[in-house]
This record gives structure tokens, C-alpha cells and sequence, in this order.
């Protein structure tokens, strides 16, 4: 008995029409990497993962190097927006200025003024909404480890890997983004 191109065919699209089944099934899934420690930057991530989960889309943010700022329980409160050298300022002022005493305290006071003023949660409240909406978030072992910072260090519901285990899931993940 031979294998006929037909049956190759056959063959082909019930592999097809498997997959996409296997597929439509698996809920999308969103990879994201936090990599910096400051308040600007503590945002985004964030709220990309609290409307991923409710728009239902699977979602884990892997906290790694500066980023794991964001889950430590003795430094999230007090995230900063850094004013020297920062191209995201919105009032154009010349680097030098953001040199000057108390300049980071008032960058830091008026983001927190504009997030307010739009009625955005803070970011503790952010990660308190994304963990009840099972988002994983995820602390880089490493990191933690070249840092000295333990687990205790992070808040509750934190989950510890490392890059491969994270990669684990950033590979079957439909978006996957480094902010």
C-alpha cells in the first residue's frame, strides 16, 4: 500500500483543522517585561495587563532588574519620576533643570496630580486589580539574586522564575512586549 499526494492532502487538512480548534480554544495570551523602577514607568505595564485580563486575554508581567522596584513592598510607595534627562517630561525644559534640588519630587507630584485628576488607580491599587484578575506577575530569580533581594521583599502573590521559565509562556504568547 502507498501513500498517494491525496492522502498527503487529507492527511494535511484534518492537521489543519485540529490545530485550529487547539487554537480558537486557548485564550490569547499577553507577555509583558518590566525592566525599570520608576513611576512613569511602573504604569504601563500595568494597566496594558489589567485590560488584557478584562478583555480576557491570559496575561504575565515578568518584573526583572530596576522593575522589580514595582512589586517590593518597601519600594513601590515611593517610585519616583525622574526629571533629569528624562525625554518623556511634557514641559520642554532644558536637561540642567532637572539637575536642580527637588526637581524629581516635583516631576513625581504632578504625574501622581495628573493620575489622580483622571481617577487612574495608584500603582498599588493597579497591582492589587491585576492580581484579582489573574494576572501573573512574575520576579526574575536572577535578578533577585545579583540584587540580594529576597522574596520576602515583594508582596504577596508573587510568583519566582527565571527567564527560561517565563519564556516558557512569552513563547506561546500572541503579544509579547518589553515596556
Amino acid at each position: 500500500m502507498s501513500v498517494t499526494d491525496q492522502d498527503i492532502k487529507y492527511i494535511e487538512k484534518i492537521v489543519e483543522e485540529k490545530v485550529r480548534k487547539v487554537l480558537s480554544e486557548r485564550k490569547k495570551r499577553m507577555a509583558l517585561i518590566a525592566s525599570k523602577g520608576t513611576l512613569d514607568m511602573a504604569y504601563p505595564p500595568l494597566i496594558l495587563a489589567t485590560t488584557a485580563a478584562a478583555m480576557d486575554i491570559e496575561c504575565s508581567i515578568f518584573f526583572t532588574f530596576y522593575g522589580l522596584d514595582i512589586i517590593n513592598k518597601n519600594k513601590n510607595k515611593n517610585l519616583k519620576v525622574p526629571s533629569l534627562a528624562n525625554p518623556a517630561m511634557p514641559i520642554p525644559l532644558p536637561n540642567i533643570i532637572g539637575a536642580l534640588p527637588g526637581m524629581t519630587s516635583m516631576a513625581t507630584m504632578m504625574m501622581k496630580s495628573w493620575m489622580s485628576k483622571v481617577n487612574v488607580p495608584s500603582i498599588t491599587e493597579l497591582l492589587d486589580i491585576s492580581k484579582e484578575t489573574g494576572v501573573k506577575l512574575i520576579a526574575c530569580q536572577m535578578t533577585m539574586d545579583v540584587m540580594g533581594i529576597k522574596k520576602e521583599d515583594l508582596i504577596d502573590g508573587i510568583e519566582v522564575c527565571g527567564a527560561a521559565g517565563f519564556l516558557e509562556f512569552a513563547a506561546e504568547a500572541d503579544i509579547t512586549l518589553f515596556v
